[in-house]
């Protein structure tokens, strides 16, 4: 055999060789999954959650049930602005842990996500990193949290301020993955002049970020993607509970209450926290108009005082328990 052919013939070996062997695969990614807890009390655990879209663990605040001997449905509650990151959170700023300790449910917080209105951000953003909290929050974290529990697999979500509209479209996004929503003082608008006013003055007057890193440019389609007042019909079925006050002072105004660490100057809480609840004040009549027009059935509760306040999220949450603990049969 000449050294032409010979080499031929090895070239045609190689290939043949080559296409009957499989292809290793590339190492799967790995799946969502809790990669550590720390128990803090009975009661009380942190669980930390990995997350495949975002590449790291979230931090998240778990309260059991008063009961686990049978599966137990679950609150995902959600904080404010701050994302429970700055202690301005559910634990710190109320009594929750009280309220909930006759209550056989899940309940889980998460303890990030601040100044993304947890959302799936379509830029990764210098302020907030690779944020992919919607993928995270109705994808990835329910099965692990229904696993890692043991759960009836029925949710409610619930959140305040920043995360009162979240709450609203993670629902519309995810429609068969929540019973009840619960939405205390939030501006269910995003692709109109006053919503985007206000989702800006969160993301780039607070946390000092370019808000078209999360749904694009201001006249685009993101922004009305994500508006729950025009796909508004999305709730249609669900156990609404929707809630606001005016902005003017009222019982957590009152100087002789003690206050957390974390709590704003009294002066910030009336003037400050007043201004913002006076406009959310005015989404929150505009989602009631939009859901009455659709003919949809929510429960609005507008209260004739209170600021953008701790104090007032905490009775709404024990306001709205009836409702959340009905929709998810308890």
């Amino acid at each position: 055999m000449n050294k032409n052919v010979l080499r031929r013939a090895v070239v045609c070996a190689a290939v043949a060789v080559a296409l009957a062997v499989p292809a290793v695969p590339a190492s799967a990614a790995p799946a969502a999954h809790v990669d550590s807890t720390e128990q803090i009390d009975d009661r009380h655990t942190d669980m930390y959650v990995y997350s495949p879209s975002m590449d790291r663990n979230i931090p998240l605040q778990v309260i059991k049930p008063a009961d686990t001997s049978v599966p137990r449905p679950t609150l995902y509650l959600l904080n404010g602005a701050g994302g429970g990151e700055d202690g301005a959170n559910w634990l710190n700023q109320t009594k929750i842990l009280d309220f909930l300790e006759d209550k056989n449910v899940n309940v889980v917080i998460p303890a990030e996500g601040m100044f993304t209105y947890y959302t799936d951000w379509i830029e990764e953003d210098p302020v907030v990193g690779v944020a992919k909290w919607q993928t995270f929050l109705t994808e990835e974290l329910p099965p692990v949290i229904d696993d890692a529990l043991g759960t009836t697999g029925v949710n409610a979500i619930a959140g305040l301020s920043m995360a009162a509209t979240s709450v609203l479209s993670l629902a519309i996004h995810a429609p068969d993955l929540y019973r009840g929503v619960a939405s205390y003082s939030g501006c269910a608008q995003t692709s109109d002049p006053l919503g985007q006013a206000y989702l800006r003055s969160v993301i780039e007057g607070m946390g000092e970020t370019d808000a078209t890193n999360m749904w694009g440019p201001y006249d685009g389609d993101g922004w009305v993607e994500n508006d729950p007042t025009v796909n508004a019909e999305g709730l249609r079925g669900l156990s609404l509970y929707i809630s606001n006050g005016t902005g003017l002072p009222g019982p957590y105004e009152d100087p002789s209450l003690p206050r957390t660490p974390q709590a704003p100057p009294l002066l910030d809480q009336v003037v400050v926290g007043g201004v913002i609840e006076a406009a959310t004040n005015i989404c929150t009549h505009r989602l009631q108009e939009r859901l009455e027009e659709l003919e949809i059935p929510a429960t609005f509760h507008f209260r004739p005082d209170g600021t953008h306040s701790w104090g007032y999220w905490e009775d709404e949450l024990q306001r709205s328990w009836p409702q959340l603990a009905e929709s998810m049969g308890l």
